[in-house]
């Protein structure tokens, strides 16, 4: 077909317009899908996420995760720091720390000595969850409950009229530990918290949400079978103290030194017809603690000294002795500093370590949901499948509470990562006053070190389900290796 003098000078204009747009492509910022990515095989993508999943099934509380991390620590010939003799640490040696059995730390040592600074990923492994008070047991109406305590920011009818599992440890009167889960198993029975019918829900529903659901009331219900003969007093409860004494020895006095959680009774699943996401409770913060111990698990000689930091009470504030607002981190650090160093060991190279050190805070971030639009600006939102999220500051309002990495430390990060070929973009917490969020970032930058939040983007945070993109675990998985390395 011959070309006309129209199709020409179309043909011309299209050329000019790709010819602009080629001119100023390298001048923009553009973001990537990490499935597109010519670096990432399905293959290593999948290998990991089946792990992951299999992992959140064995660990659905704080003090599960740090056993199973110290499981795997073993097996990588990661050895107790405390059963070490000082001054015998040397580059490549592979060292932990379990503090109360829900905080820990992992260490590969660098060639260079402690002192002149580290490199950390740190993570949460406390989740929401439904806590049992620590006088629990009454009946009412012919059913047993458990009074309980929600732990962290829920929203509370996303716990109700859903299958349950109870987990934790009872402190017997003679000190024994008794482990708890209850609910997992096919054959296991679960425990529920009731909701009210809709038929009549009326006054319920005209509420605001925040007083339609009170946190008195979330109460699980555990039994309603009667035990003894009918004028017997307490003869529900005293049927599930029969059951409970049969097979854990534990009187009622033994709750009041439990800790005992009630977790959803899911398993982490696919999510999708093409299976590109994956569902479970817990993914804040553990989708990120678990890539963070896989990365050091596999670290061999880094330059600097490596370590992981798996933390709990993020969920409530970092607070108390397994919180990122302990001394933990800083007495870790130490004691590299002291079996690392040729020099007279001080407190000074503790602070030298610290001021020359460098963390990214691997917390999860909240992604782009269509379904609730103006809660992000576009421009600078999480999105699922986009990589890792980093997050140059938190905070909310005027940055309130914020950690605000510097320039120049965000600008090391993206230069790491895009020499790396890890696909990453760059998100806030939501849109201006929406609201905001904090993580352990501000308590570790006030140590001196330089802190900037990497992490997952997912749907449905803080809920008993939530939702990640495969590819973004493995994008984070990526992350951290090459920052450890």
């Amino acid at each position: 077909m011959l070309e006309t003098s129209g199709d020409k000078k179309k043909s011309e204009r299209t050329k000019k317009k790709n010819d602009i747009d080629n001119k100023y492509e390298e001048l923009t910022y553009k973001t990537t899908n990490a499935w597109d990515n010519p670096h990432f095989d399905k293959k290593s993508i999948n290998a990991l996420i089946e792990d992951y999943k299999a992992f959140m099934n064995k660990a659905k509380t704080e003090r599960e995760f740090i056993k199973e991390s110290v499981a795997l620590a073993k097996k990588n010939k990661f050895k107790n720091l405390d059963e070490i003799s000082e001054g015998s640490l040397k580059p490549g040696d592979k060292v932990y720390r379990v503090v109360k059995d829900r905080l820990m730390l992992l260490s590969v040592i660098g060639q260079r000595p402690a002192e002149e600074g580290t490199r950390i990923v740190g993570a949460h492994v406390d989740s929401p969850r439904i806590d049992i008070k620590q006088n629990p047991l009454y009946e009412s109406t012919d059913m047993v409950f458990f009074k309980t305590h929600y732990y962290g920011g829920i929203k509370k009818y996303q716990w109700l009229a859903i299958p349950l599992a109870l987990h934790g440890v009872i402190i017997k009167a003679d000190g024994t530990k008794v482990e708890i889960n209850i609910g997992e198993e096919d054959d296991d029975p679960v425990f529920t918290i009731t909701d009210l019918l809709p038929h009549l829900a009326k006054d319920q529903v005209s509420q605001k949400v925040s007083e339609a659901f009170k946190g008195e009331n979330m109460n699980a219900l555990i039994g309603s079978e009667p035990i003894g003969n009918e004028d017997d007093k307490d003869r529900f409860k005293n049927n599930i103290l029969k059951l409970l004494n049969d097979k854990y020895g534990i009187v009622e006095e033994d709750l009041v030194s439990s800790e005992l959680q009630l977790v959803p009774a899911f398993k982490a699943r696919d999510v999708g017809f093409d299976r590109s996401m994956v569902g479970a409770y817990a993914h804040d913060d553990r989708i990120c603690a678990y890539p963070a111990l896989m990365a050091i698990l596999e670290t061999k000689k880094p330059e600097y000294t490596a370590i992981t930091y798996l933390t709990d009470k993020e969920e409530i504030g970092s607070v108390g002795n397994t919180g990122a607002e302990s001394r933990a981190l800083e007495n870790f650090i130490a004691d590299l500093c002291a079996f690392t160093t040729k020099k007279q060991y001080s407190d000074r190279l503790v602070r030298a370590s610290l001021d020359r050190s460098k963390m990214l805070s691997a917390d999860v971030n909240a992604a782009m949901d269509p379904n609730y639009e103006g809660t992000h600006d576009r421009l600078n939102a999480g999105y699922l499948g986009k990589g890792i999220a980093i997050m140059k500051y938190s905070g909310s309002r005027g940055k309130s509470g914020a950690s605000d990495a510097s320039a120049e430390y965000l600008g090391e990060i993206r230069r790491l990562f895009n020499e790396n070929n890890i696909p990453w973009h760059i998100t806030e917490l939501g849109a201006v006053d929406k609201g905001g969020g904090g993580t352990i970032a501000m308590m570790i930058a006030n140590l001196g070190v330089d802190v900037i939040d990497v992490g997952v983007p997912i749907l449905s945070m803080h809920s008993p389900f939530e939702v990640a993109s495969k590819a973004d675990i493995y994008a984070a998985y990526r992350g951290y290796c090459v920052f450890l390395e």
